[in-house]
């Protein structure tokens, strides 16, 4: 759902983002690329099959964004999630580490001034999400992830509060023994403050 949301939403907004580009030409000056630096913490929730095999968990995660334009950043991101495997005998503790980088599509902003602004965005990108034992020497597991984002950013003075939901499918297979590989599915959100010069 979150997927389709973000694609309905960069289509739906288009139209503006291009009229909006064009009167920014006209009234500010130039865009100068620039890169942002985020510490976010939320939560990681397995939905469907998922929610059987591992545990909701605590994330920490940094993300690096490279702004090109106004509407358009990329963003790589490294998340640390604090969670159990709960289909292994004693619920023996995971970490799992993801890692990914996407593209996020920014709209105008509903709300623009020098005291408050609020930003929409929406982004889809891939990676990849790792599960090791803390306590326990079997191997770590690997998988190939994908991803669709929204959220918002709101904005008063110099600080920036950045909301972000995400809809996470990913290559799943057993932690402990053997099985074959299925897909998983969580939803991420998290949120996290960052300050700007200006």
């Amino acid at each position: 759902l979150l997927i389709a949301a973000a694609l309905g939403s960069t289509a739906a907004l288009a139209p503006s983002l291009s009229a909006q580009a064009t009167t920014e030409t006209q009234t500010t000056p130039e865009h100068k690329p620039g890169w942002e630096l985020l510490v976010s913490s939320g939560v990681v929730m397995p939905t469907g099959a998922q929610r059987t095999r591992v545990a909701q968990g605590k994330l920490t995660a940094a993300q690096v964004s490279y702004v090109v334009r106004p509407a358009i950043a990329m963003t790589a991101s490294l998340g640390w999630t604090r969670t159990r495997d709960i289909a292994t005998v004693n619920d023996p503790k995971l970490d799992a580490f993801s890692y990914d980088i996407g593209a996020e599509f920014r709209a105008p902003k509903l709300i623009g001034g020098n005291a408050i602004s609020l930003s929409p965005f929406a982004g889809l990108g891939a990676g990849g999400r790792s599960y090791n034992y803390r306590s326990l020497s079997a191997p770590a597991a690997s998988n190939v992830a994908g991803y669709g984002s929204v959220g918002g950013e709101l904005g008063v003075g110099r600080i920036r509060l950045r909301l972000e939901a995400r809809d996470y499918l990913t290559g799943f297979k057993p932690l402990a023994g053997e099985g074959a590989m299925r897909s998983g599915n969580d939803v991420v959100l998290m949120g996290g403050l960052r300050f700007v010069r200006h």
